[in-house]
């Protein structure tokens, strides 16, 4: 795989056109986490998922780590898929918390990969790494944007700096 400006952009315009499926997938996954924590979680809307997208690819050194990872993912297949099965996994792992960000959301993102991977099945034609790679998005986005409860206030836990 090489990896130019052109390449990284064209990975960029792909989940793009990607959006309307991840955005359902989001939403989809907000339903089901907010009824498991029984609280309500906003969904997220198209414009919302591209200015998402607009603002990972913004930051160059993040843009390159992400197209790199969607370009495998989107790419990868296994004769059979099962013994594909851990590098698609760790691929989509890192994908979703490097999309949703710094602690505890990358966290977050990881762990919503594994809940959102086993909702998430590609279709007979389709490459191995293209379910996890929807998987991931679906995650790592989802945690970035806003729209859960407990991130719409600040932190109970901040400590004000001591003033000396």
């Amino acid at each position: 795989m090489e990896l130019t400006p052109t390449r990284v952009e064209s990975e960029r315009d792909w989940l793009y056109e990607r959006g309307p499926r991840i955005v359902s997938l989001i939403n989809q996954i907000r339903d089901q986490l907010g009824d498991h924590f029984e609280t309500e979680v906003a969904h997220v809307t198209g414009d919302e998922y591209r200015k998402a997208v607009d603002e990972v690819f913004a930051d160059g050194d993040l843009a390159v780590n992400v197209a790199a990872m969607v370009g495998l993912l989107r790419n990868l297949d296994v004769d059979g898929d099962y013994p594909g099965f851990v590098v698609d996994e760790l691929l989509g792992r890192e994908l979703a918390a490097t999309i949703a960000g710094t602690q505890p959301l990358r966290t977050l993102g990881e762990a919503t990969f594994h809940y959102a991977d086993i909702h998430v099945h590609g279709t007979a034609d389709e490459a191995a790494g293209i379910d996890d790679l929807d998987a991931a998005l679906a995650a790592g986005f989802q945690e970035r944007l806003p729209g859960w409860p407990w991130t719409e206030t600040a932190s109970p836990f901040a400590v004000e700096p001591d003033e000396q």
